[in-house]
């Protein structure tokens, strides 16, 4: 199947769309990138999704949901126009949504155990756009299991990293840092994945609430390159009881959100620290909340050669050197250098969970979510293709 897979991770900024060449394998499905772009938000846009993710109006939510659609269908024309195919040439659409809210630790209402969680961006309105079959809302059945709903991507990585004879760590720094654990060899049974803590999401809005530069992020890192790292700050950052906490476990904006920045700076504020030792801080806080959590939770278990990074952190040199220089043991590198752009990843991986879905085939892993069992994820929109998928 051609497979479009769209995206927009914590950071809201913008559409990863990726359109993949998808085919059924004797062990796992084969997956061939034919086109990857990032289609960025209006201006003004992710203001009001992280207005309404932190407490907008129903009303609120409920245009963005619909106004979304239209963006994300705008952006699966348009990596199917870069890519030179037309939309009738692409069998289906996998699409992850925006979240708005992530609350995977069950709260008692009564009787029931309840776990929820809200991606915006209607896929109604991205297969009437298109005409394509659309998948989407992958996480609420693996959480209706009883799982956390993230992180999904670890069976994808398993499709693209798993090695007969390296160990390998995928760590995605996005928004949040998320790392999925490969034991050598060929069994997905033995995938292990989970959040570690913050990535982009605390460096980003601390960037842009210091006014520390005016494109509103640390640019390969340099400003983080130039600080301090506090060491009494970091070591009370790390005792956070997300980053302490035992897998299964996802996190999100409800966590690592403005608030958490606010104090911060507070804390800065009245110790005379400046702003960009703050950054370095914050920076070596992403590091060893990654280090930490595989060394209490991965190493004493798998054997691992490389841990293969990817997300908008691989582009910062600093988070990149820290990671080396905390995991001396592993090889530290980028998706790249294994022949997989590790922007295009994640859209990459919700294309992956689409045609398993359509297929029949479950996507979830509960070693890692939790899940009691593995389930066929997501809610299928049919398009004007629809019957030629069921004749397949």
């Amino acid at each position: 199947m051609n497979v479009i897979g769209l995206m927009s991770g914590t950071s809201a900024d913008g559409v990863d769309a990726a359109l993949v060449d998808i085919r059924a394998g004797a062990q796992r499905p084969a997956l061939r990138l034919l086109a990857f772009e990032t289609f960025p938000y209006p201006p003004g846009l992710r203001e009001r999704i992280l207005s309404a993710a932190s407490g907008g109006s129903t009303a609120e939510v409920c245009h963005l949901n619909a106004y979304l659609g239209e963006l994300f269908a705008e952006a699966a024309g348009g990596i199917a126009r870069r890519a030179g195919v037309s939309l009738g040439a692409v069998d289906l659409i996998g699409s992850h949504g925006q979240t708005i809210h992530h609350l995977p630790s069950p709260r008692l209402e009564g009787a029931h155990s309840v776990r929820s969680t809200l991606q915006v961006g209607e896929p109604a309105v991205i297969a009437e756009r298109t005409g394509v079959t659309t998948v989407a809302d992958f996480r609420p059945r693996d959480m209706a299991a009883g799982g956390e709903g993230a992180p999904l991507t670890p069976l994808v990585h398993h499709m693209l990293f798993a090695h007969a004879s390296h160990g390998r760590v995928v760590l995605n720094l996005g928004g949040i840092a998320n790392v999925t654990v490969l034991p050598a060899g060929e069994d997905a049974g033995a995938v292990t994945g989970f959040d570690t803590g913050p990535a982009n999401v605390l460096l980003d809005e601390f960037v842009r609430t210091t006014g520390l530069a005016d494109c509103g992020y640390d640019a390969g890192g340099r400003l983080a390159a130039a600080g301090r790292v506090v060491p009494e700050i970091l070591e009370d950052l790390l005792q956070h009881p997300f980053i302490r906490r035992s897998p299964p476990k996802s996190t999100g904006r409800e966590t690592f959100n403005p608030a958490f920045v606010d104090a911060l700076r507070d804390r800065l504020a009245r110790s005379g620290t400046s702003a960009v030792d703050g950054l370095a801080t914050l920076a070596a806080f992403t590091v060893q909340s990654v280090s930490r959590n595989l060394r209490a939770f991965v190493f004493p278990a798998a054997v691992i050669q490389e841990v293969v990074v990817m997300g908008g952190g691989a582009k910062n040199a600093t988070l990149m050197r820290g990671l080396a220089d905390a995991l001396p043991e592993c090889a530290v590198l980028p998706a790249e250098s294994l022949g997989v752009p590790g922007r295009a990843v994640e859209a990459m991986a919700f294309a992956a969970l689409a045609f398993l879905t359509a297929t029949g085939q479950p996507g979830n892993l509960p070693r890692v979510t939790g899940a009691r069992d593995v389930r066929v994820l997501g809610c299928i929109v049919p398009g004007r293709n629809y019957g030629g998928l069921e004749r397949d």
